[in-house]
């Protein structure tokens, strides 16, 4: 197990969202075999107006509105990374995270549309 840590920027948007799914982060980073960074947590309506007009988003209820949803950067070897086996090692330390701190996540890997691999939110049965 690697010892990573969050920049300051990552700590930044983990402050501003749910408390749960920050500690469910941190946790995650702990697990985590890829080193990540949270590049975004809760936005305004006008940032994901924007992030919908630029096709980065698909949706004006986002769960970024309310700051129950982050997205995360694999870096390897220091440089940020697309490739989809990192967000699947990322993604499995989150639900190991998520299950060892008793949170209900969901990963947008999972989602049968719009596969979203950076994704992670708490789950709306549980965080309405």
């Amino acid at each position: 197990m690697m010892d990573y840590r969050f920049s300051k920027r990552s700590m930044g948007h983990l402050a501003e969202v749910h408390p749960h799914l920050a500690m469910v982060a941190v946790r995650a980073l702990q697990l985590s075999p890829v080193d990540f960074g949270v590049t975004d947590g809760k936005r305004t309506m006008a940032e994901q107006k924007q992030e919908v007009a630029e096709g980065d988003s698909q949706t004006l209820n986002s769960r970024h509105l309310t700051g129950h949803a982050i997205d995360v950067m694999a870096y390897v070897d220091g440089q940020g990374s697309w490739e989809w086996e990192d967000y699947e090692q990322i993604g499995e330390a989150f639900k190991a995270a998520a299950d060892e701190i008793g949170v209900a996540i969901t990963w947008g890997g999972d989602w049968e549309s719009l596969r979203d691999g950076p994704h992670f939110e708490l789950s709306w049965s549980v965080y309405p």
